[in-house]
């Protein structure tokens, strides 16, 4: 068992916080007899009074710039519960997706295609919106610029699948991103759509078949 010899008491430790509390309550009330006493008897007050207001008048810029910090503070923690919110929704999703691509039977499950297409299509759909929602979480976090994102989707787009996947998704990320307040949302669609756009211009993509040489 653990000795308490040497705690000091409830009852003492309210005591000694109430006799700060008071403490402090009498230096502040007392401090301007205490000036007065100590004062120089040349001292001018009024001079003194005008820079205590100069001080007074200061010390409302300090604390309106700390309002503003608290403010910005309180918008940035906002800020990241949002993200972090979306971030599980996302995850979630994920699993989902995942859980189909491993089970065909589960594909039956999420909304029809807009387009007949294969089961095996449909899986490389999916994954290729997994791998844009990637994209835009990154975007959207300050972890990849609009140069580098310009990039990975003109390497993207001359895929076959690639295409499929905007023509069929794009009209959603589209509405999505409309319906969004968050304007990073936006831009990253915005982006896809100049990509894809070009990408279209400069020629056919890549056939899924082509991607790869037969084994020997």
């Amino acid at each position: 068992m653990l000795s308490l010899r040497g705690r000091p008491s409830q009852k003492s430790r309210t005591l000694v916080v109430i006799s700060c509390v008071l403490s402090t309550f009498g230096l502040i009330l007392g401090t301007p007899f205490i000036l007065n006493i100590l004062a120089p008897d040349d001292l001018n007050w009024g001079q003194l009074s005008n820079v205590s207001q100069t001080y007074g008048a200061l010390s409302v810029l300090f604390s309106a710039a700390a309002l503003a910090g608290v403010a910005a503070s309180l918008w940035y923690q906002a800020r990241q519960t949002q993200l972090a919110q979306e971030a599980a929704r996302r995850d979630a999703h994920r699993e989902l997706i995942i859980l189909a691509l491993g089970d065909p039977s589960l594909l039956a499950c999420w909304e029809p295609p807009q387009t007949p297409m294969t089961a095996t299509r449909r899986k490389q759909i999916l994954f290729t919106n997994l791998i844009v929602t990637n994209w835009e979480s990154d975007f959207r976090l300050g972890n990849l610029g609009e140069a580098a994102l310009r990039d990975m989707f003109d390497g993207h787009f001359q895929g076959e699948i690639a295409r499929e996947h905007w023509v069929t998704g794009g009209p959603g990320w589209r509405v999505s991103a409309e319906l969004s307040a968050d304007p990073m949302r936006r831009k990253f669609v915005e982006i896809a759509d100049e990509r894809y756009a070009r990408a279209v211009a400069d020629g056919s993509p890549v056939a899924a078949a082509e991607y790869f040489e037969t084994a020997p």
